[in-house]
């Protein structure tokens, strides 16, 4: 059950970075809800990475951080 609930938020992560590239959907009320949980996990992971980074790898430091977490349970 777990491990679905974690499947279930890697697949919001990966759609909020699919509309990241998306501009006309971003106005959208389901999108921004996508928004808003998967800034959840990645907000404190974007804190610690530097701030001139030309693209925003938070996502991926934080799909990885699941699937591990997922590997261990």
């Amino acid at each position: 059950m777990i491990r679905m609930i974690i499947n279930l938020y890697i697949l919001v992560i990966i759609i909020d970075v699919i509309l990241s590239y998306l501009p006309q959907f971003r106005s959208q009320q389901w999108a921004l809800m996508i928004r808003k949980a998967a800034n959840f996990t990645c907000r404190p992971i974007r804190q610690f990475l530097p701030p001139d980074m030309p693209f925003d790898i938070s996502p991926m430091i934080v799909i990885i951080l699941l699937n591990l977490l997922v590997a261990l349970w």
